[in-house]
Parts: C-alpha cells; sequence; structure tokens
C-alpha cells in the first residue's frame, strides 16, 4: 500500500496542497488543480492501494478551506471500495 503524508502545518492554502498532491503522487499531467481534477486523480491516476494522512490539519490556521478536498477524499474511499483511504490526525 502506498502511503503519502500531508503535514498542514508547511501547507499554506489549497494551491500549495494542489502542487504537494501532484508532487507526492507523480502527477505529471496538466493537472486543474480543482475539485473535479482531485477526483479524477483520485479515482484513476494515483496507485491504489493508498492511504492518504493529514496531519496538522487542525491546528492550521484556515482549516474550513480544506473541507471540499476532505469532501471529495471521502467520497473516493466509498467509490473505491477501501482501496483508497483518508486518515485526519
Amino acid at each position: 500500500m502506498k502511503s503519502i503524508s500531508f503535514d498542514f502545518a508547511g501547507i499554506g492554502g489549497v494551491e500549495d496542497f494542489y502542487r504537494q498532491f501532484c508532487r507526492k503522487f507523480a502527477i505529471d499531467i496538466d493537472f486543474g488543480n480543482n475539485l473535479d481534477a482531485l477526483w479524477d486523480a483520485l479515482t484513476g491516476m494515483i496507485e491504489l492501494p493508498s492511504r492518504v494522512t493529514f496531519r496538522h490539519l487542525a491546528t492550521h490556521p484556515d482549516a474550513a478551506q480544506f473541507k471540499g478536498i476532505i469532501a471529495v477524499m471521502r467520497e473516493a474511499e466509498e467509490a473505491s471500495a477501501g482501496k483508497f483511504s483518508l486518515r485526519i490526525c
């Protein structure tokens, strides 16, 4: 299982998250930096099985801006039948 961690102590905002996501999953195509592109990546581009861990999200000064990303990842969890998972700690 591939395991990828995002430390939100070092993520400024949504655009920064998308940059790190593409780098960590080696996505080198023209990524749309939006929720639709994230869905496409989670359901057809990334190596599965994969686990993503979000660290220090609760202490981010504007954690609410990541709600859409979390929602898409939760949907991908359900759609993947356990091949993709999100852990927030």
